[in-house]
């Protein structure tokens, strides 16, 4: 059966992956020096390693079915499931390991609904979801760590903890917002109780925090183009690989 998208067609690489061809085809070929289209045994993949990273950039990306994206590769639903175990987690975003010394980081947690009950729980969106915290470099807005998964119903100042995000970034600057209140992290001012309005100072300290503290924002509304945060059906570990892989396209994708 012949497929009807296909990496070697260059007009299908931007819709599918949010990447140009030749930021594409660096994935690829990252990909193919780790060894991910190393001779195994068994079956043969019935793609090419350019249309097995189009076909699970395109699952996240789409939020299509098994059963509607296999035809369009020309492969049966069982083949792109494989497909997707595979590569997902090789195409995960390895977190930065060293940070210059004035690095300035920005946190905040955000909510993907997740079909598997068994990870998920009732959230603020009173959908079952996960919570992930998800760490960017204030200066380059690149995605630097993504903690573990964990049920949305934790909140963020537990989940930084817990979802091992607050061990990655070790003690660098990191800033977030009120709910993160107790961590140590740098949160806007509070008033106190009793206190009317804030001093001058403060409210001038909150409003150049929320200007900075935007720019996590901006990285989840360009991240939740990847429809599967919207709605992930995958199980087990599938909604922490497709976080990671996204993010890393992300990462491609600001760097150029």
């Amino acid at each position: 059966m012949a497929g009807v998208i296909t990496a070697s067609e260059s007009s299908w690489i931007a819709p599918f992956t949010g990447l140009s061809p030749r930021c594409f085809h660096k994935v690829v070929s990252a990909l193919r020096r780790d060894g991910a289209d190393a001779v195994r045994r068994g079956r043969p993949w019935s793609l090419s390693l350019d249309d097995r990273v189009l076909l699970v950039a395109a699952y996240w990306r789409t939020n299509l079915t098994l059963r509607q994206l296999g035809p369009l590769f020309g492969i049966s639903k069982s083949a792109a499931d494989r497909v997707i175990d595979h590569l997902g987690p090789l195409l995960a975003l390895r977190p930065r390991r060293r940070f210059r010394k004035d690095t300035v980081l920005i946190v905040d947690g955000t909510l993907v609904p997740t079909r598997d009950h068994t990870v998920a729980e009732q959230s603020k969106n009173y959908r079952y979801s996960t919570n992930h915290q998800v760490v960017i470099d204030a200066d380059t807005r690149l995605v630097v760590t993504v903690g573990r998964p964990l049920p949305g119903n934790r909140n963020d100042c537990k989940a930084w903890e817990l979802s091992g995000a607050k061990a990655a970034v070790g003690h660098t600057t990191v800033i977030a917002d009120g709910g993160y209140r107790g961590t140590g992290l740098i949160i806007p001012h509070r008033r106190e109780p009793g206190q009317a309005e804030l001093p001058a100072w403060k409210e001038e300290h909150n409003r150049s925090h929320r200007r900075v503290r935007a720019r996590v924002e901006h990285t989840f509304a360009r991240m939740k183009g990847w429809k599967i945060l919207r709605d992930c059906r995958l199980k087990g570990d599938g909604v922490h690989h497709a976080m990671l892989g996204i993010a890393h396209l992300h990462n491609i994708a600001l760097a150029g």
